[in-house]
């Protein structure tokens, strides 16, 4: 049974901490980006160093006190709010941003948790080196957070989640011990490895302090392109052709339906739209080419072939810097536009990439039954991970929907086992998803979970709630 924070546990760490690590409890910290969950309040620190974590960790597992870890806040899960019950101590990493050392030859950087993403590729590229995961909400996203819930992004295609792009970590564990495990192998077969226990846990098992993180050369030429396609079927098949012309070059394939340029139409933000006449379906490419390749001519000859196998109809390459950033800007502006007119139910699915088409046809079908929406289906079909959004009609408000939210996604969410597909792509379980992963996860492998929960946060500490419910 988990304690609230007291004074007498407040007063402790006032002994043991600076006066620097405590911080006023804003409405930020208690709230999440999709409005769904509230926090009651706690205790805010926001330690500078691992040892200061180290001493907040085991000041609360005397006192069987809740820790909630705090990031950028951007998880759409509700992973960083504890809503209801005991007030917990909220741990923010906000203050621990240093980039503690980079290792251009080796093709490494070391940060701290609390490093802003944007300011983790900056560093690499002061280097002239890449750190290529890339989030719509990386100007705020904390690289600790992006550990912790194992981020996908725009480039899972040619690099991986972030579980790839990690080497090594510091953590502490719910005892209060410091895991020091910042190595920079890439061989290193000595027992289990515990970071692989931490990446994805969202701080159910420990608290992410540092990270050792891969870095990559960059390319000799970048681009991207945007390409009419008819249907997902035949965007499926232009993906295949771009991996046999250009094989990893080939950095990021986003799927885009009409709707969400529609959306941006609607409500914004203002963008400029690529063709005169809206695509129902079009796709983003993005490549970065070896020496010796130029990016747009890589890419002038994937649409020649895609056209003479009537896979594509129509498109644009881009003719300069300026003009693939506003490519990426259509694309990042849909989440923001799908806010605005406010879902009904949002799925951050994954279904093997060869039924993509399939699971696309079905769902609608399967939804147009239950009643009239509007679907907004996007996101990276190279990695099989769509953002499948239902909404209301135009005109509507999302509350009349409130009683049809639960069995849309239900809905959708069968459709996807039945595709033996995941629920959660790359957001994460948070507290959101905890009832689905019930439904829908692998008993024995809940059951592992449970088990390495209870051994490693006997107490129960660690984000009480998020990810593994220990009630079952």
């Amino acid at each position: 049974m988990l304690n609230s924070v007291t004074d007498a546990l407040t007063t402790e760490l006032a002994s043991k901490l600076p006066n620097s690590a405590f911080r006023e409890l804003s409405e930020s910290y208690l709230t999440e980006p999709r409005g769904r969950y509230r926090g009651n309040g706690g205790l805010l620190i926001a330690p500078d160093c691992v040892e200061d974590v180290a001493t907040v960790v085991r000041a609360c597992s005397d006192a069987r006190v809740g820790i909630v870890p705090y990031g950028g806040g951007t998880s759409l899960v509700g992973g960083q709010v504890l809503e209801g019950g005991v007030t917990p101590v909220i741990l923010s990493l906000e203050r621990m941003t240093r980039i503690r050392d980079i290792f251009p030859a080796e093709n490494v950087l070391v940060a701290e948790a609390g490093a802003i993403l944007e300011n983790v590729q900056n560093a690499a590229d002061e280097a002239n080196r890449v750190f290529p995961l890339s989030l719509a909400s990386e100007g705020s996203a904390r690289i600790g957070g992006n550990l912790s819930t194992n981020a996908g992004g725009v480039n899972v295609v040619r690099y991986g989640n972030t579980r790839e792009l990690c080497l090594g970590l510091e953590a502490v564990l719910p005892d209060g011990s410091i895991m020091h495990g910042l190595s920079r192998l890439k061989k290193d077969n000595t027992g289990y490895d515990l970071r692989h226990l931490l990446i994805g846990a969202e701080g159910t098992l420990g608290i992410i302090t540092a990270a050792s993180l891969k870095l990559f050369p960059k390319p000799a030429s970048v681009g991207a392109a945007l390409m009419v396609v008819r249907d997902p079927a035949a965007a499926l098949d232009l993906l295949a052709l771009a991996g046999d012309l250009l094989g990893h070059q080939v950095s990021a394939f986003e799927l885009i339906n009409h709707m969400g340029l529609d959306f941006l139409s609607e409500v914004g933000p203002d963008v400029r739209a690529p063709f005169e006449n809206t695509p129902e379906w079009m796709v983003l490419v993005d490549v970065g080419c070896v020496a010796g390749i130029e990016a747009s001519e890589a890419l002038l000859g994937l649409f020649e072939a895609a056209l003479a196998r009537d896979l594509v109809s129509d498109g644009v390459i881009a003719q300069s810097g300026a003009q693939r950033e506003a490519f990426w800007t259509i694309r990042e502006s849909i989440p923001e536009a799908n806010k605005r007119i406010g879902s009904i139910s949002s799925h951050d699915i994954s279904v093997p990439v060869g039924r993509i088409p399939e699971f696309i046809e079905k769902a609608g079908k399967a939804l147009a039954q239950l009643g009239d929406f509007r679907v907004n289906c996007f996101g990276h079909l190279g990695d099989g991970n769509l953002h499948y959004n239902v909404f209301p009609l135009r005109g509507m408000s999302r509350d009349a929907y409130e009683n049809q939210r639960g069995e849309v996604k239900r809905l959708v969410h069968d459709l996807v086992a039945e595709f033996d597909g995941s629920f959660s792509a790359e957001h994460g379980i948070g507290r959101m998803k905890v009832a689905d992963l019930n439904r829908y996860g692998d008993a024995t492998k809940l059951a592992a979970m449970r088990a390495i929960k209870a051994s490693l946060d006997p107490k129960g500490i660690m984000n009480p709630g998020a990810v593994v419910d220990q009630n079952r």
